[in-house]
C-alpha cells in the first residue's frame, strides 16, 4: 500500500510540474506577443537554426548556401530586442566562420563564402538593428504595431459614426483620405441631446492631409467628442479653440463647421470656425443656397467668438456639409468646384440620396490629393 501512495504521489507531483511548465510557456508565449515579456523564446529559437543552416551548408552547399544565413538576420531584425539582436548576430558571425573554415578559400570555386556573403549578411544585420533600435525607442513592438494602427483607425471610424435619426429623416457621410491612406485628417463627430431631439455633428478639418494630419485629428477627435452635448452649442467652438491653443502645436490649427439640428421643427444653427460654407438646397424652389456663418480658425487666437446662422430644413431639402478638398483644386476656384458639387448632387434628388456621399467624392474628387469628407442630411 505504501508503494501505490508513493507512486501516486510521485505520479501527482510529475504532473503538477508538467501543468506549471506548461502553464508557464503559454504565459510567456502570450505575454511575448502581446510585446509585454521577454525575447528569449524566439533568441533560442533563432539561435538554434544558426548550427542547423552551418551543418546544411557544409553538406550541400548548393541547396544551402552561405547566404542562407541572412535568414535568422532578418527575423531576428523583426522579433528581437537590441541586445538579444546584438547576441545572434554574434552567433550568425561564428556560422560564417566555421563555414569559410570549412568549405575553403572562395577563389577555390562556387559555393563558398564570399566577400559578397559577408558584405550581404552585414548589410541585412546593420537594417535590422537600426529597425529594432527604432521600434524600442517608440516602445510598440512590432507584432503589436500593426494591430495599435488598425485599432486606431477603428476608434476614427467608430467616432465618425452618425447616430440612428428619427422616421423622415436620412443621412450619408462618406471620409476619403488622401493618397488611397488609410487615416484622415477630416472626421467628424456626432451625438443626439436634448434627450435625442437635437442633432449635433462637427465636421473638422485638421491642417495638413493624410498620414501626416491623422494623429492630430485622433488626438481632436477624441477630446472634440467628449466636448460635443456636455457644452451648450454656443460654448462648443469656444472650448475646442481653447483645446487646440493649449496644445501648442506648430502646425495646430483646424477648421470646422458645428451644426445644431432640431430633429422635430427641422430648425437648425451653424457655427462655422474658419470652414466652407454649408449648402442647402431647398424643395420649393429646386436651388442651392450657401450658408456660411462667421468665425475665425480654431487654434488662432483665444478669445475668440463664433456667430451663428440659423436656418430651416423643411420637408424635400438637403444640408450638405464638407471639406476643402472635395472642392478646391489648384486648377479650378471654389465657385466652380461648388458647382460641380451641387450640379453632381442634383442626380440623387429622386433617389433620396440613397448612397450618394460616397459617389458624388468619385464624382467631383476622385483623384484629388487632399483629404476628403461629406456629410449629408436629408428631410423625406
Amino acid at each position: 500500500m505504501a508503494r501505490v501512495a508513493g507512486s501516486e504521489t510521485l505520479t501527482a507531483r510529475m504532473r503538477m510540474r508538467w501543468h506549471r511548465v506548461r502553464v508557464g510557456v503559454r504565459r510567456a508565449g502570450v505575454d511575448y506577443f502581446r510585446g509585454d515579456g521577454s525575447d528569449w523564446i524566439a533568441l533560442a529559437a533563432l539561435a538554434l537554426t544558426i548550427p542547423a543552416i552551418v551543418a546544411g551548408t557544409i553538406a550541400v552547399p548548393d541547396w544551402c548556401p552561405p547566404a542562407a544565413l541572412v535568414l535568422p538576420v532578418v527575423l531576428g531584425g523583426l522579433l528581437l530586442r537590441p541586445a538579444s539582436l546584438l547576441l545572434l548576430y554574434s552567433g550568425s558571425a561564428v556560422g560564417l566562420i566555421i563555414e569559410a573554415a570549412i568549405l575553403g578559400p572562395y577563389s577555390e570555386g562556387t559555393s563558398r563564402v564570399t566577400p559578397g556573403t559577408i558584405l550581404l549578411v552585414g548589410a541585412v544585420g546593420f537594417v535590422g538593428l537600426i529597425i529594432a533600435q527604432f521600434r524600442s525607442r517608440v516602445g510598440v513592438p512590432w507584432r503589436r504595431g500593426g494591430t495599435m494602427l488598425f485599432d486606431l483607425r477603428e476608434r476614427i471610424r467608430v467616432q465618425s459614426k452618425l447616430p440612428k435619426l428619427p422616421s423622415g429623416w436620412h443621412r450619408e457621410m462618406a471620409l476619403r483620405p488622401a493618397g488611397g491612406q488609410s487615416f484622415s485628417g477630416d472626421f467628424v463627430v456626432a451625438a443626439r441631446t436634448n434627450g435625442g431631439r437635437t442633432l449635433e455633428v462637427v465636421l473638422t478639418d485638421v491642417s495638413g492631409k493624410g498620414m501626416d494630419a491623422a494623429s492630430r485629428a485622433l488626438l481632436l477627435s477624441g477630446a472634440f467628442g467628449g466636448l460635443l452635448g456636455s457644452l451648450p452649442p454656443h460654448q462648443f467652438l469656444r472650448a475646442a479653440n481653447g483645446y487646440l491653443l493649449r496644445q501648442d502645436w506648430q502646425e495646430g490649427f483646424a477648421t470646422s463647421i458645428h451644426l445644431v439640428l432640431d430633429l422635430d421643427s427641422g430648425d437648425y444653427e451653424l457655427l462655422s470656425a474658419g470652414h466652407l460654407p454649408a449648402l442647402q438646397r431647398s424643395a420649393g424652389t429646386g436651388t442651392w443656397e450657401e450658408k456660411a456663418a462667421e468665425g475665425p480658425l480654431l487654434g488662432v487666437y483665444d478669445g475668440a467668438q463664433f456667430d451663428p446662422i440659423k436656418g430651416t430644413l423643411r420637408p424635400g431639402d438637403v444640408l450638405m456639409l464638407f471639406t476643402d478638398g472635395l472642392v478646391e483644386a489648384a486648377d479650378r476656384d471654389l465657385t466652380e468646384g461648388m458647382d460641380r458639387l451641387t450640379g453632381a448632387a442634383d442626380r440623387y434628388i429622386t433617389s433620396g440620396f440613397q448612397g450618394a456621399a460616397w459617389h458624388l467624392i468619385e464624382a467631383v474628387a476622385r483623384d484629388v490629393n487632399d483629404d476628403r469628407a461629406l456629410l449629408l442630411l436629408c428631410r423625406a
